[in-house]
């Protein structure tokens, strides 16, 4: 009796153990594979799965990128997938009641990802992937963000290497100078003069430059190379926590590749003197890195009656190790540019004959610079989280000898040198880390930034065919800012994700001033909140909403000036740090297949605006602004073979306090329009036709007097010969308009007339229809 009743309790504790095992083998396995838009594998991405009984399961995946779900019941179910500086992923799928379904996913980066090493291929249009509604979630956090890919650069015509930032919807660049000097932005309502509210950087170091001998967040990107750039991410107005000073219209960061998919020649030749010599090559190092190196010389005259002259050599050389997960790099960059200008001339000038449209009055304006500049960045991503670090120091050098005013001041020349010799060191600390609360998908970043810039020498003096003859003010200023933020995005529902953070800024400036009265220190500090909400996606379409405090700093040197260095007189010191105030609704869709497009309204007051005076040469600290406008921006790509792309841009900038001088903002750009068509290799053609449409714009406060209108059409055409070698021919103004670059109304005096001068138009011709033929040879 008793073995009877063993027999049969082995023979129960058998059947409970088989009928759950029969069970299992009739349950279903989701596996797959997660990997970047290069194809390489994405370890440690977080893939939650939600079933038909609603629970939700979590695992990641391994060093092969690979995932795996077991005892998967029957239906509809649902995947997501998370990492750190990629946009989400979602996917649908129907799992059968016994066997296994595949479900492999490529991640893209996000658009404001903070990665260390990059590709050619590493940043893509959503409408380019294969299925954008799918990958729509987390790749934005606001309408107006974006990215620019390499292959969208490559195929378009680069007169000026600032160029690069045109492709930014809203974007124009011009030149009111030599080609050495820095260009001119604009966007957003804003002349950006040389960079005063668009911060940029360039392979992690920053390029803006406070406290600037000519003017206040000088940005020159003469030191460039198109053909190395990987990227350009952007985004607009003052909504993101680890953007600071000089990101209240707009910022953008410049990506270098790692490596090179072959060696590069470029050897080109144009009209008026243009010469140009490009090498690079990045052959692998030590067995798991590449070194890249490139040299660029280039020599430009220019169609001036007095040529530019302009004299280029520039290289790089950067080592990376690792992937867009973990990696390092270490760059050095050398830059040397010297040129004749042709500044602004005055309307009335060439209208009675003294001088040609592409003359000059003072034949001995011009400058040189250098940039020599050392970064490391180091990347560890580890458990849902990824820690960055950069650090950067900086030697530059500017001279730079103007006359916009002519014979005004001085009835023997107005001329004036700027100088600016300076070095900048700092160092940039973020963390970001996926987590749950609640059930909720949450991304927390957390950072702190250094910088300090030692000026050694910011001068202006009195010159004549650039010999000395007077110092108006010499300084040599210490500037220092410390910024740390946090940063909270939350995935709510499936249809709602939230943004907040929290910057706060301090800065110290001692100015040791020719002048006793001029010097000193000050200290400021600012506080600013920004936040936003992304709704959807339903059918491809999100919705986003973005408001948020940003600032602006003024020239170091104005918060201790307590009299005017040309006049004597008393002035008033000059806040350090002004409040910038922004919000904005819009759009972004890809329900079209292979378009993408995004509307925004936009909104952005200042607290104090920085206008161009013409007879210092410099930016000065002005009245407050309100600035508001809309975007609209697309690209549709029918075939791999073809691009379409257009975007228009309109905004209003006002004065808002009364005075009678009128409340228009000199010089504030109202309408852009970008359009062009690109052909990628059919039959071995390829080209680009590009418009870009500058508005007119107010030239003095009362509206009175404006510009014209600007319309330049460029070109480039091109034929593939062989695998390794291609010709290309780029037509800059195709059609020949005599427009200008840029037009600016002020008091100048040319010889023999009236001593207090005339009020006049003055402009920068544009380029005449230009030439330029270009053999690139890969290896």
């Amino acid at each position: 009796m008793h073995r009877r009743c063993g027999i049969a309790g082995t023979g129960l504790a058998l059947a409970l153990l088989i009928v759950p095992a029969s069970a299992a083998a009739q349950s279903a396995q989701v596996v797959g594979s997660v990997r970047d838009e290069t194809g390489a594998v994405l370890a440690g991405v977080s893939v939650a799965l939600r079933g038909s009984e609603s629970t939700m399961r979590e695992t990641v995946t391994d060093d092969r990128g690979f995932y795996q779900f077991n005892n998967v019941g029957p239906g509809l179910t649902r995947l997501s997938f998370a990492l750190v500086n990629f946009a989400g992923g979602q996917r649908e799928v129907r799992a059968p009641a016994a066997g296994a379904v595949r479900v492999d996913v490529v991640l893209h980066l996000a658009l404001n990802a903070d990665v260390t090493v990059t590709a050619k291929g590493v940043f893509v249009n959503p409408a380019d992937a294969d299925d954008p509604a799918q990958n729509l979630v987390g790749i934005a956090q606001s309408a107006s963000q974006g990215a620019i890919t390499a292959r969208q650069l490559e195929a378009r015509p680069v007169m000026r290497t600032g160029e690069v930032l045109e492709t930014v919807p809203g974007v124009v660049i011009s030149q009111h100078s030599g080609e050495g000097k820095a260009n001119q932005y604009y966007l957003r309502g804003f002349n950006l003069d040389h960079g005063t509210d668009f911060a940029t950087t360039v392979a992690g170091m920053p390029v803006n430059m406070p406290t600037h001998g000519h003017g206040q967040g000088y940005s020159d990107l003469n030191f460039l190379m198109p053909e190395l750039v990987s990227g350009v991410q952007f985004s607009k107005g003052p909504y993101f926590a680890d953007q600071g000073d000089f990101a209240t219209a707009g910022a953008a960061n410049i990506n270098y590749v790692d490596a090179l998919d072959r060696p590069i020649v470029r050897i080109g030749g144009g009209d008026e003197g243009y010469r140009r010599a490009f090498v690079a090559a990045s052959p692998a190092l030590f067995g798991r890195g590449h070194l890249l190196a490139a040299l660029e010389v280039v020599h430009n005259g220019g169609p001036w009656v007095h040529p530019d002259d302009y004299r280029k050599v520039n290289g790089v050389v950067r080592y990376t190790q690792g992937d867009t997960l973990n990696g390092f790099s270490v760059t050095g960059m050398g830059y040397r540019g010297t040129w004749n200008s042709t500044d602004q001339i005055p309307e009335r000038a060439v209208s009675d004959g003294l001088i040609e449209r592409f003359g000059t009055i003072d034949s001995t304006d011009g400058g040189d610079t250098y940039r020599y500049s050392g970064s490391f960045e180091w990347q560890r991503t580890q458990d849902n989280a990824t820690t960055k670090l950069t650090a950067y120091g900086i030697g530059y050098n500017l001279n730079l000898f103007s006359n916009f005013t002519f014979f005004l001041r001085d009835p023997n020349g107005d001329q004036f040198h700027q100088t600016d010799h300076r070095f900048v060191s700092g160092v940039k600390l973020s963390h970001r880390r996926f987590d749950r609360w609640a059930g909720r998908l949450m991304q927390n970043t957390v950072g702190v930034q250094v910088r300090s810039d030692d000026i050694g020498t910011v001068g202006l003096y009195h010159t004549r065919a650039r010999q000395l003859l007077d110092t108006v003010r010499q300084d040599a200023v210490l500037q220092t800012s410390i910024g740390g933020y946090l940063q909270n995005e939350i995935a709510w529902t499936p249809w709602l994700r939230t943004l907040g953070g929290l910057r706060v800024d301090g800065y110290r400036f001692r100015i040791d001033a020719s002048d006793p009265a001029n010097g000193g220190i000050d200290r400021a500090g600012i506080v600013s909140p920004k936040g936003g909400a992304v709704f959807g996606p339903w059918l491809g379409t999100e919705a986003y909403v973005n408001a948020g405090l940003g600032f602006h700093s003024n020239d170091g040197r104005g918060a201790t000036s307590t009299r005017d260095a040309t006049t004597g007189e008393s002035v008033d010191r000059v806040t350090p740090l002004v409040r910038a105030k922004g919000a904005e609704v819009g759009v972004r869709t890809v329900a079209a297949r292979h378009l993408q497009s995004s509307v925004t309204l936009w909104s952005l007051n200042l607290d104090s605006e920085l206008v161009f005076v013409g007879d210092a040469g410099t930016t000065e600290a002005s009245r407050p602004s309100h600035r508001y406008g809309v975007e609209w921006a697309n690209y549709f790509r029918p075939r791999s073979s073809l691009i379409f792309d257009g975007d228009v841009s309109v905004a209003r900038a006002h004065f808002t306090n009364a005075d009678h001088a009128g409340d228009h903002i000199p010089g504030a750009v109202e309408t852009v329009v970008s359009a062009g068509a690109t052909i990628d290799s059919i039959h071995n053609v390829f080209g680009s036709l590009r418009l870009r449409y500058f508005g007119p714009r107010p030239l003095i406060e009362d509206n009175s007097v404006r510009s014209q209108a600007t319309r330049l059409v460029n070109l480039e055409a091109g034929y593939k010969v062989t695998n390794s070698a291609r010709i290309a021919l780029d037509v800059f103004n195709l059609f020949d308009a005599k427009d200008s670059d840029i037009d600016y109304f002020y008091t100048s005096r040319l010889p023999g007339e009236p001593l207090d001068g005339i009020n006049d138009r003055h402009f920068h011709a544009t380029l005449p229809r230009t030439a330029r033929l270009s053999l690139i040879l890969g290896f």
